[in-house]
């Protein structure tokens, strides 16, 4: 063999020691155990018929893994799940464990932030609102409504919490503007929800009939008598 061929030879063999030496390492770091911290979306499964006020939507999750695994791991695969089924109206104390922690695996749980949650159930009712129509802009040619707008119908169904549903008088529309009208009109307009735990049944939206008098159409105020001088 040629002194050439041997210094090239030898020049292959450190080449090839180099990238077995990182190639390894780098397998070693990829397998050594790594943490992250999440946030977990809490996903709840009530007793039918029970509404839950105010749920946490997010709790904290450390998981421990590969660190190739924690690396990759997305967010959205990892959910926490809390059964109610059992549970009755009031005040519920719940304890998280890895137990409620959906998650792919070779991955562990190693915290859960809260790692207790308070919840309060209510049962689910529903009740019959009157609907007001809301407005918003100026109609044309010094127009004016002449009165509150009517809703046909005049009442929706919605549910909620029953200790919600309580304290509800009406339920509202999105707004009606007046821009551009000058005669009575009517429009379809979608009904709001006031809570986001009530929801409207039905209709979901009414016809909102509006009533507009214009300048020339408003009575004339009769003249005041002038009191003789005497």
């Amino acid at each position: 063999m040629s002194e050439r061929a041997r210094i090239w030879g030898l020049r292959l063999l450190a080449l090839a020691l180099a990238l077995a030496t990182w190639y390894f390492a780098s397998l070693e770091k990829r397998e050594r155990p790594s943490e992250r911290v999440v946030d977990a979306t809490v996903t709840y499964l009530p007793p039918r018929g029970l509404i839950i006020l105010d749920p946490i939507q997010t709790v904290k999750v450390r998981l421990r893994g590969s660190d190739r695994k924690i690396r990759s791991l997305s967010p959205f695969l990892i959910d926490v799940v809390i059964d109610l089924q059992s549970a009755q109206t009031g005040n519920v104390d719940f304890h998280l464990g890895e137990e409620n922690v959906l998650r792919p695996d070779d991955v562990e749980v190693v915290s859960i932030e809260p790692n207790s949650v308070r919840l309060q159930l209510d049962r689910e009712g529903t009740r019959l609102l009157p609907v007001q129509v809301r407005l918003t802009g100026e109609a044309a040619a010094g127009a004016v409504p002449t009165g509150p707008p009517v809703a046909d119908p005049e009442t929706v169904l919605v549910s909620g919490p029953e200790s919600r549903l309580r304290t509800l008088v009406s339920v509202g529309t999105v707004p009606v503007s007046l821009d551009g009208h000058a005669f009575d009109f009517v429009e379809t307009a979608m009904v709001l929800a006031p809570d986001p735990l009530v929801k409207i049944v039905q209709p979901a939206a009414v016809t909102a009939r509006v009533t507009l008098q214009r300048p020339e159409d408003q009575p004339i105020p009769e003249p005041t008598p002038r009191r003789r001088r005497e």
